[in-house]
C-alpha cells in the first residue's frame, strides 16, 4: 500500500485532471450531456490503454524506433499548440468536428501525456510494476469523474464564463505545448535524449 500511495502522488500531479477541465469544456463546448459522456468514456479508454501499454512495452518501443521521450514530448506539444492556435486565431472548434476527440486530445496527451508516460516509466524502476500500475489506473478514472462532473464548473459559470475560461484554457493549452517543446528540445540538444 505505502509503494502504491508514494507512485499516486507524482502521477496525480502529472495527470493533472482539474487543470484539464477548462480544455475539456472549451472542445465539448455545446455537445449534449450523452455526448460529453461518450467522449470521456472514450477519452478513458484510450488514456488507460496508451498509458498500460506505455508501462508494459514503452522502454522497448522507444529502443527499437530509436525514439526517446523527449522527441515525444516535442511531437505532443505541437499537435497540441496547432489545436490550441486554430482555436484561439479562427475561433473554428475544429477539435470538436473530430470523432475521436476523446482519444486525441483529451485522452492524450491530455489526461495521459509525456508527463504521465514518463513519470510511470520512472515509478516502476523505483515501486515496482504493480503500485505504479495500479496508481496510473486509480489516476486516469479520478480523471475522467472529475470530466463527467465539468457541466456542474460550466453552470456556475454560465455561458459567458464558461466561453472566457474557455479561451483561456486554450492560452494555457499553448503554454503547456510550448513547454513540452521548449523541455523537449533542452534534453535533445543538451544531449540528455540520446
Amino acid at each position: 500500500m505505502r509503494d502504491f500511495l508514494l507512485a499516486f502522488v507524482p502521477i496525480f500531479v502529472a495527470v493533472d485532471a482539474i487543470g484539464v477541465v477548462p480544455v475539456f469544456l472549451n472542445l465539448t463546448e455545446g455537445l449534449d450531456k450523452l455526448e460529453r459522456r461518450r467522449i470521456v468514456l472514450q477519452s478513458f479508454v484510450t488514456a488507460l490503454a496508451v498509458a498500460v501499454g506505455f508501462i508494459f512495452l514503452g522502454k522497448a518501443v522507444f529502443r527499437v524506433m530509436g525514439v526517446t521521450e523527449y522527441d515525444f514530448m516535442v511531437a505532443g506539444g505541437v499537435l497540441l499548440f496547432v489545436l490550441a492556435t486554430v482555436d484561439l486565431v479562427s475561433g473554428v472548434k475544429f477539435a470538436r468536428q473530430m470523432p475521436t476527440l476523446g482519444a486525441f486530445p483529451i485522452g492524450t496527451p491530455l489526461i495521459v501525456g509525456p508527463a504521465v508516460l514518463t513519470t510511470s516509466l520512472m515509478l516502476v524502476d523505483v515501486y515496482g510494476l504493480w503500485p505504479t500500475l495500479a496508481a496510473v489506473v486509480v489516476n486516469v478514472a479520478l480523471g475522467c469523474v472529475v470530466l463527467l462532473s465539468a457541466d456542474i464548473l460550466e453552470r456556475a459559470l454560465g455561458r459567458a464564463g464558461s466561453r472566457a475560461v474557455s479561451k483561456v484554457a486554450m492560452l494555457i493549452l499553448a503554454a503547456i505545448a510550448v513547454m513540452m517543446v521548449r523541455k523537449g528540445l533542452t534534453a535533445i540538444l543538451t544531449g540528455k535524449a540520446v
